[in-house]
């Protein structure tokens, strides 16, 4: 059996528990330091009440270690580490090697995409190294994870399917410490891709003015996590450690039941990884939550549509098009609804996204607060906010319950009741009573008092009472009582699934190189551990992490998007054959420059600083 899990990003603990609810069979959190969002830390107390909170359901927490930490810091990521085995996390997601050097509990380690895992011999050196887990560069195909896979079966695969998407790979990018003193490898990224850009050649010729030439549209895999699980994928992780509440919900909710339907359509193959059926109080729709239009990245091979030019900002969902403008209002042809307070967007005609909020909504006739200059009958527009599904979000949208089978037996002395969930654990009590033979039938009120499960997260879903034609006069208090002791041995068994374990190589790890396809690679080393650990791995006189040496003229960014490519001049894909002055560069509103190299040999692009 093969046990997806749903992997939700929490900003906070209540985000966390949000996650949990709506269908997550594993979150993903910051402490209070070295985490890759340093906007999203969180105290070892919230971590220990969201562990409490996830176990109940067998849900899990990983935590994120995963910065390059600096030499006077050792210590106290060492100390936090233990804080955090001690209350219950199930892993940590870990970016700096220095960390295997330290005296760490016995808790899991998970390679963070931080660490560049785009090779299976990187993989492979990772699961050498005690790592369980790996999360694959975002970069990867289908083929890629499949093979990876095939050739390292012994290690759990960890893939993103939403969200924002990095446009260098994770790990190798120094734009934002080179540019504004923000490591992203600190989590402090500044979001240097974002930005607005020119395109020159070496001549000064500007080929594209004033575009957003790194900004990529958000991942959407929604529609090929099927396809991920059938490649090797253990974990189906959802990008937002930085999102709001309404995001988590929405975006969990509608990965959960899209595994829940592979689990229904394939059960002898597959299983959720946690316990717990979610019901809803609304429809999950991915277009309505922050989005700046959607892509399914390399997972297919290269296309042509991951990129968004115009803007950096959420786009929402398609709404329809201006049908009529009037002086202080205009009418959408189509069939969406409006609400008071919609955020609503459009495209105008300099290709800049300009949005205004909905004073008054008549149907089709929008009253916007301030009637846009720009807006011109034909443009589409799109609603980034809906003001109604957020609402209904903001208030309690989803109830996971644990379905629980029971059953009452008669026993030589007594009564016993049993209870087990999914059949993969049972507790039971036992009560010592004389029976007595009813006078009239008594499953229903037994049903009713059994069942009576108020709060819990439980829910039971089939009583069964033995031997057949069972029909003892047993006191409502008993059951009661009964069943109160059921529930709180239900609390105290932690709720696991037993997985079979894949047999891992018994290889020596010394004999496991680290090798890597990519000349470029940086290793990110930032303090002494992490030095001692490569010496011993055979790679001494590594040069020290970007953050503390600063070469000048050095790679910023490693990134499988070819602005050549997304303009339809890559000559290998069929496009029209460039007419600039190579090198290119990019060119920020304030002067500062940036060399373009096209490795035509690796579909690659990198972005050099320009000293």
């Amino acid at each position: 059996m093969n046990y997806l899990e749903l992997l939700s990003p929490a900003r906070n603990l209540e985000c966390g528990m949000a996650a949990i609810d709506h269908g997550a069979d594993a979150v993903y959190i910051g402490a209070e330091r070295f985490g890759a969002r340093q906007a999203a830390g969180n105290p070892v107390g919230d971590i220990a009440e969201l562990c409490k909170y996830a176990h109940t359901f067998g849900a899990k927490v990983y935590v994120t270690v995963n910065t390059i930490i600096y030499d006077d810091e050792l210590k106290g990521t060492e100390e936090l580490i233990w804080r955090l085995y001690d209350v219950g996390v199930d892993a940590i997601l870990v970016q700096d090697m220095g960390i295997l050097e330290m005296n760490l509990p016995p808790i899991d380690l998970h390679a963070s995409t931080q660490t560049d895992n785009r090779t299976k011999e990187k993989v492979a050196w990772l699961a050498a190294h005690g790592f369980k887990r790996v999360v694959l560069a975002r970069e990867l195909s289908l083929t890629d994870i499949a093979g990876i896979h095939r050739d390292v079966p012994g290690v759990e695969i960890e893939a993103f399917v939403h969200g924002a998407l990095c446009v260098s790979y994770s790990g190798q990018c120094y734009a934002s410490q080179y540019c504004f003193g923000r490591s992203a490898n600190r989590g402090e990224c500044a979001q240097f891709c974002r930005l607005r850009f020119d395109l020159e050649d070496s001549a000064g010729q500007r080929i594209v003015a004033g575009k957003h030439l790194l900004s990529l549209k958000d991942m959407c895999r929604i529609d090929s996590i099927e396809q991920m699980a059938d490649a090797g994928v253990t974990s189906f992780k959802i990008e937002g450690r930085l999102k709001d509440i309404t995001y988590v919900k929405n975006v969990t909710a509608a990965y959960s039941r899209r595994l829940d339907g592979i689990v229904k359509r394939h059960p002898d193959k597959y299983c959720r990884a946690s316990f717990g059926k979610c019901s809803y109080t609304f429809t999950p729709s991915l277009d309505k939550t922050f989005n700046r239009g959607f892509t399914d990245y390399f997972l297919k091979g290269r296309e042509s549509s991951i990129i968004s030019f115009d803007t950096p900002k959420s786009i929402g969902e398609y709404v329809g098009k201006v049908k009529e403008v009037h002086n202080n209002s205009f009418s959408i042809a189509g069939t969406a609804s409006f609400a008071n307070g919609d955020g609503l967007c459009f495209v105008n005609g300099k290709r800049e996204l300009e949005g205004f909020r909905v004073n008054r909504a008549d149907g089709n006739k929008i009253y916007p607060l301030k009637m846009p200059r720009g807006l011109c009958r034909g443009m589409e527009i799109y609603r980034n906010n809906d003001h109604a599904f957020e609402k209904l979000l903001a208030r309690k949208s989803a109830e996971r319950k644990i379905p629980l089978a029971m059953c009452l037996e008669a026993t030589d002395d007594g009564f016993r009741l049993e209870v087990s969930v999914e059949g993969v654990m049972a507790v039971h009590d036992d009560v010592v009573l004389d029976k007595q033979e009813a006078k009239t039938p008594q499953r229903d009120n037994i049903v009713r008092q059994l069942t009576k499960l108020g709060n819990t997260p439980y829910e039971c879903r089939d009583v069964k009472l033995l031997p057949v034609g069972f029909n003892y006069f047993i006191p409502s208090s008993v059951l009661a009582g009964m069943r109160r002791r059921v529930v709180d041995k239900l609390h105290d068994v932690p709720l696991v699934r037993k997985r079979q374990e894949t047999e891992r190589s018994c290889e020596d790890v010394r004999s496991v190189r680290l090798l890597c396809n990519d000349k470029y690679y940086n290793y990110n080393i930032s303090n002494r551990l992490a030095r001692n650990f490569y010496v011993r791995e055979g790679k001494g006189g590594l040069p020290e992490a970007y953050e503390i040496s600063m070469p000048k003229g050095a790679l910023l960014m490693q990134c499988r998007h070819c602005i050549r490519f997304s303009l339809g001049r890559c000559v290998k894909y069929g496009g029209q054959k460039p007419e600039w002055r190579a090198p290119l560069f990019l060119r920020l509103p304030d002067g500062r420059r940036f060399r373009l190299e096209f490795d035509c040999m690796e579909c690659k692009m990198n972005v050099y600083a320009d000293d």
